[in-house]
């Protein structure tokens, strides 16, 4: 959180605003939540890591308790499913694992 503050601090009073707004909360808010060591939601640190540039990661918002990796994974596949960019299938989804045998299975048969 000392980072999130000091990346405040740093921004002119109307970019603080701006920032704030971008992430989908308000300065006061940022500076309460700071001052009580309060935790934020995934949504608002992922907010906050897009907005600052990655000048404040989630890791340093919430270090513990959140994989931060797979929440990022599945974000970039979420947008680029959304743009109708192709998802390259993962060997770490069982899912689409099966999903391949099934059907080179099928094409066997015919």
């Amino acid at each position: 959180m000392d980072k999130l503050l000091r990346y405040l601090n740093g921004l002119a009073k109307a970019d603080r605003a701006r920032f704030a707004s971008a992430c989908g909360t308000s300065e006061n808010y940022l500076r309460k939540a700071i001052s009580r060591g309060q935790l934020l939601g995934e949504s608002l640190c992922i907010n906050i890591e897009r907005e600052s540039r990655g000048a404040v990661l989630c890791e340093d918002l919430r270090p513990e308790g959140v994989d931060w990796a797979f929440i990022r994974s599945t974000r970039v596949g979420s947008v680029q499913a959304q743009a109708g960019q192709p998802v390259a299938p993962s060997n770490d989804n069982p899912t689409a694992m099966r999903r391949r045998s099934t059907d080179r299975l099928r094409r066997d048969d015919t």
